[in-house]
């Protein structure tokens, strides 16, 4: 599916880490024209909790084949230490920012272009303690199937990793990260975790597959069958 990327407009939100930066490594590889933002750093300027910075950079920018966004913002705490203004961080993230983009990035994306989000296993394995990550990434994939309706012919989908070695548990100490990837590993069908090529091959593939829409599609070694 890469050449179907060469010479094509991407923006990928949240494109300066982990899973962004690979996407962006990858299909500039094949050939596309990436613009990467983020709500800080290096590139374009998008928060997208923040309709402002969405809007001026859909009329800066101009027109691109394929929107991508990784963005999140967690809030793993019981259900007696939920903070209202996380919970509503959390959503605006995984739902209203994929509407923000869509609103105004879509009236400028030719017919087969092509929105990407990224939802997560959590929204279907709940577990204590992530009750507004599983609720708001579940909620992104019924998003995502409505916008491909709405929106159609240009294309909805997203991808929903399972534990994946991104960097995003680097932070970790050692011993914590090895705990965490075996117990991961051991809830697997496949017996590992993910890596960020399993992770970029399926969105590469989601991008130039022009007969896939409204999909929310997982890559999780078959964890959530457990």
């Amino acid at each position: 599916m890469s050449e179907k990327l060469t010479d094509k407009r991407i923006l990928v939100v949240g494109g300066g880490r982990g899973i962004g930066a690979e996407i962006v490594r990858r299909t500039r590889q094949a050939g596309a024209d990436v613009v990467v933002a983020a709500r800080s750093g290096p590139g374009v300027r998008i928060d997208v909790t923040d309709e402002t910075t969405v809007a001026r950079a859909a009329e800066s920018l101009g027109a691109f084949d394929h929107v991508i966004s990784t963005a999140s913002a967690h809030h793993d705490v019981p259900v007696p230490e939920l903070e209202h203004d996380k919970i509503q961080a959390a959503f605006s993230a995984k739902v209203v920012g994929p509407l923000l983009l869509a609103k105004h990035f879509f009236p400028r994306m030719p017919a087969h272009g092509s929105f990407l989000f990224f939802s997560g296993i959590v929204g279907w394995r709940p577990k204590p303690g992530t009750v507004v990550k599983g609720t708001s990434n579940a909620a992104l994939a019924a998003l995502v199937t409505h916008l491909a309706v709405e929106l159609a012919p240009v294309r909805v989908n997203a991808v929903a990793p399972g534990v994946t070695d991104s960097g995003t548990w680097d932070r970790l100490p050692d011993e914590r990260r090895r705990a965490l990837y075996d117990s991961a590993a051991a809830a697997s069908l496949a017996g590992r975790v993910g890596t960020l090529d399993d992770v970029a091959d399926t969105a590469l593939w989601l991008l130039g597959a022009g007969w896939v829409t409204g999909e929310t599609v997982h890559v999780d070694g078959g964890a959530r069958h457990r």
